[in-house]
Formats: structure tokens, sequence, C-alpha cells
């Protein structure tokens, strides 16, 4: 089989065979794609060899990164690999004679670095998103919702009016693989989100809606006026820059800060991994080196 052949088969798979996310999918096809231009698309799968892959990683080492200078990190050239890794996990499945996918070993990368904001951050953040001014009180309510849930940032784009029961200060979502979970709303986020729906004079879809100054933004309608994740980062960049914080400020950041608040205050570690939606409790686990970090602060300043 040609390797052309091959990442097609195994994209469609992806797409309709595990019903994986339209961005994991292209994730994959971006990596691939590049593993296919240096092996040359109609290369038989069957020849591949250890070889190729060593070579394939100082290819990837040394490829530079258009316009920054730089090349690929090795957490992208580790992407690369573990794509590479799937697709070969996949052909072998299906009994189709090519490299063993556990000869690929992935480069070891640094501990993560988790970011998350301090109370005081956080207060100089609400504060400066200003409810008299032009979408204030739907930023600020953006805000208390994703610090509140946890919530990813595509999550939170994707929501609809209806999605959210103001009542029972809960609601469901569905995140990375499609996998679903219940998500729950601190009173202060729910009162956020009331005044900010009270004041719509719309009935848009969207729970959060687009209100650009634009001309062309006066003939959208409904979905049309969805707040995208673009402009969601966009505005969570502004308010931590009107709030003075030098950090990089993301809505990643407030998930990371919703996660690392639990922990501190007692949350135990399998109830955090269902509120975030992780797959797996190791992925959880980062945020365990930030409370431990945060416990032996706490012993040297008070133990004698």
């Amino acid at each position: 089989m040609k390797l052309k052949d091959a990442i097609h088969d195994f994209l469609t798979h992806c797409e309709v065979g595990r019903y994986q996310s339209q961005k994991t999918v292209e994730n994959y096809r971006h990596y691939l794609k590049r593993f296919e231009k240096f092996a040359g698309p109609a290369t038989d799968v069957g020849k591949l060899t250890n070889d190729v892959v060593r070579d394939y990683r100082l290819h990837l080492h040394r490829t530079p990164i258009r316009g920054q200078g730089v090349t690929l990190d090795i957490k992208t050239q580790q992407y690369h690999l573990i794509a590479l890794r799937a697709m070969l996990k996949y052909l072998q499945k299906n009994d189709v004679s090519t490299l063993s996918p556990e000869k690929i070993e992935l480069p070891k990368v640094p501990e993560r670095q988790v970011e998350v904001l301090t109370r005081e951050e956080l207060k100089s953040m609400f504060d400066s998103a200003d409810p008299t001014k032009r979408n204030g009180l739907r930023d600020l309510a953006l805000l208390h919702l994703l610090y509140s849930t946890g919530l990813r940032v595509s999550e939170i784009s994707k929501l609809n009016r209806k999605d959210v029961n103001l009542d029972t200060r809960e609601f469901r979502v569905v995140g990375k693989g499609r996998k679903s979970r219940i998500v729950f709303i601190s009173e202060t986020a729910i009162d956020h989100l009331k005044r900010y729906l009270d004041a719509r004079n719309d009935n848009w879809t969207p729970l959060f809606a687009s209100n650009s100054n634009r001309s062309r933004q006066d003939t959208l309608l409904g979905e049309d006026r969805r707040l995208e994740p673009q402009a969601i980062e966009r505005i969570i960049r502004n308010l931590s820059a009107q709030a003075g914080i030098m950090k990089k400020v993301t809505p990643h950041t407030l998930r990371h800060t919703f996660a690392t608040e639990l922990l501190r205050n007692g949350a135990d570690i399998r109830s955090v991994q269902e509120m975030l939606g992780h797959a797996s409790i190791t992925t959880t686990q980062i945020y365990t080196h930030l409370t431990n970090k945060r416990l032996k602060e706490i012993h040297q300043q008070f133990h004698r």
C-alpha cells in the first residue's frame, strides 16, 4: 500500500470509524502530510524502517518555523510522531504489513509548566471589565463563567442560551472526544450571566454573542453572531492587559486556575478530573505539582 493511500484510509477511519473531532482529524492530516512530503507519497508502507523514522526525526528537529527563526519545539515533534504511530497501529490492526508502531520512541519533553492566576490577579481582571461600557456585561459574565466552570474556550463558544439552566446552576457540555459531562456554576457567575442576558434585546441562539461595531455585523443573525474562540481569547487577553497582569493570560489560564483552586481547597483529584473532562487522570495530575509547591511554601513559612 502506498503511503498516500494509507494516510487517506487512516484519516477516513478517524473521522467515520472513530468519530473524532474535525480538529483532531485536521491535526492528524497536518502531521502526516509532513511525513508524506518527507518520505514520498508513492512510498510503500511495507518498506518503512527504523532508519526512515530516525531520519524523519532528524528532519523534524531541523525544520524551521517560517518567519520565526526557530525550529519545531520538542512537543511539536512529539505530536508528529504520535500521529505517525497512530497510523501505523491502524495499518497493523488491518493486517497491512508495515513498521511496528512500538518501534517509534517518543522524545522526552520537559515537564509541562502551568500558569495560574492569584486571587489578587483574578480580582483585578474582574474589576477591569466595566459593566457600564459596551460589551462590559458580556465580558464580565464570560470571565466569571470561565473561572467558575473551567470550560475550554471551544466549549464555552459552542454554548447556546437554552443549554444553561439558570435555576439549577448546571448544564451538560460535550468536550474532547465527544465526552459528555455535567458542569456546575457558582452563584456569582449566575448573577453576572443573568444581568448580561437580561440586558440583551435579541433572540439570537448563542449564549455569548458578538456585538462588533463593524457595519457587516448589523446584517448578521442567530448563529452568525456566535462569539468564536479567537474572539474570546482576545477578550481575555485585553482584560488581563487592562488589569496590569504581566503574564500571558488565556481562557486556558482560567481553566488551570479553576482546577488549582479546587485542589488547594481540598477537592480530590478524581472529582477534578471529572469536572475538567479529562480522559486520563495523568492529565489532571499536572495540577498536583502546583498544589504541592504551595504546601511546601506554607510549610517553610509557618514551620519553625
